[in-house]
């Protein structure tokens, strides 16, 4: 029996950063997630906002000047982020960029008023079998 799945064996090659501009190309949405790969042209910026829900950042390829907050980290191929809700942030390409983006989407209500969707706890470890 096969179970639908997404499998994507180059992430970098599905959002090749164009030479000038940035690209966004959503890989992956259900009704819990959504999960967008961008592609920095080298000195592109995406200026400070915040996003109402929680997200998760994963840098694949290139370096970049990641503002979280009052802080600026930076960031190379391998980077990880996780972002509380409504936190300013904005990127900026130092080289030819590649990042995924995951958010919760949407959140539903359920009638008791409790959200529609679980999370592991921290430190919970997964092991191959």
């Amino acid at each position: 029996m096969t179970t639908n799945y997404t499998h994507i064996l180059d992430l970098a090659r599905e959002a090749e950063p164009p030479a000038d501009g940035i690209l966004s190309k959503t890989i992956y949405q259900d009704d819990q997630i959504k999960a967008v790969a961008f592609g920095f042209g080298q000195g592109e910026e995406l200026s400070e906002h915040t996003a109402a829900k929680p997200a998760l950042l994963f840098f694949v390829k290139g370096e970049a000047s990641v503002g979280l907050g009052d802080d600026v980290q930076e960031a190379q191929a391998g980077t990880w982020v996780h972002m509380p809700a409504n936190l300013k942030h904005s990127i900026k390409a130092k080289t030819p960029v590649v990042n995924l983006s995951v958010w919760r989407w949407p959140i539903r209500k359920t009638r008791s008023g409790e959200t529609g969707i679980s999370s592991f706890e921290v430190g919970t470890r997964f092991e191959r079998s």
